[in-house]
């Protein structure tokens, strides 16, 4: 037993020296796994990739196209190409020039009140108060109302007999008669300038509520030991805060100013005499109207072209007011 016990046992070297079963197949495996992973984001992401091409990238490349032939929409026929025709047609048409001024309009009437009344409401909400869920609630109703419905309602509101007539004349007396709103260019812009911000407040409201309740409470306490008032404290500590929020808000009502489409066809369908034309309800009626697609896909490209365009030169203005262009 002594014997067998201190006797010393063989090295089997060849065992030592090889790799652990199982081992070398795993990390022969490692490579491909690796391979997998990468792929599987991809998997995910490739329907609504090609979502996104063929509803968004592909008409967008379509209408570029169709705006230099006279598009002919008739199975078989031939469309022919015109070149630059539709787009220098659109430089020479009254109507189209109205259009732009329109939605320039309605863009100005309808973003600055967005913004102010937006923050000043997310301002108010974000002190502790009781009610305020339910307050938050109903300033976003109208965000997710149908535009369909509210712009029936506007109609409704804002014609001859209506509501703001009544209260205008009846209530407060505040005209000698009735104002016939949606009768011409300005007063039917008024018209669908007040259904855009009311619809629009509560989304720029909540915006600014999520960037008010990021403001460091230090920051703003601080501010107040040394002796800051509101509008100091506004100006000082909120309002850089809340700067890229701010530069998100405009850009987005801003591009939405230039898309205004239902509240203007079903209020005052671009009337009287196309007075309240703006660019998508003129693109609209020479495509789906006069079926000439060729010069609407003309006018859906200029109005990219000019949204993409003011939206660069407002990043550049924020980023530049914000200290990083």
């Amino acid at each position: 037993m002594t014997i067998l016990l201190g006797t010393p046992r063989p090295r089997n070297t060849a065992a030592e020296g090889a790799t652990p079963p199982g081992r070398g197949s795993r990390s022969r495996r490692r490579p491909g796994r690796r391979r997998r992973s990468a792929l599987t984001p991809l998997l995910f992401l490739a329907p609504g990739f090609l979502l996104f091409l063929g509803l968004i990238i592909y008409p967008m490349i379509k209408a570029f196209q169709m705006s230099f032939y006279d598009w002919n929409v008739i199975a078989g026929a031939t469309s022919h190409f015109i070149g630059w025709d539709n787009y220098t047609k659109a430089f020479h048409d009254p109507i189209f020039g109205r259009a732009v001024v329109n939605s320039a309009a309605y863009m100005a009437m309808t973003v600055p009140p967005q913004i102010v009344f937006g923050l000043g409401i997310a301002m108010l909400l974000n002190h502790k108060a009781p009610g305020r869920a339910m307050y938050r609630a109903l300033y976003y109703l109208p965000v997710v109302t149908s535009w369909v419905v509210v712009s029936l309602l506007f109609q409704y509101l804002f014609a001859d007999n209506g509501v703001v007539n009544w209260v205008l004349h009846d209530v407060t007396h505040a005209t000698s008669g009735n104002i016939s709103w949606l009768s011409s260019r300005w007063t039917g812009m008024v018209a669908i300038s007040a259904l855009g911000i009311w619809k629009g407040v509560g989304w720029s409201m909540m915006i600014f509520l999520a960037a008010l309740q990021g403001v460091r409470k230090e920051l703003v306490e601080a501010a107040q030991c040394d002796g800051a008032g509101p509008w100091q404290r506004f100006r000082a500590v909120t309002l850089p805060a809340i700067w890229p929020a701010g530069a998100f808000v405009t850009i987005m009502l801003v591009i939405g100013g230039f898309n205004a489409f239902v509240s203007v066809l079903l209020i005052t369908n671009a009337g009287p005499a196309d007075e309240t034309q703006v660019l998508l309800t003129y693109m609209y009626k020479q495509a789906f109207t006069n079926l000439d697609f060729g010069y609407g896909s003309a006018i859906a490209v200029l109005l990219t072209i000019g949204v993409f365009v003011l939206s660069a030169i407002q990043l550049r203005a924020f980023r530049s007011e914000d200290g990083n262009g």
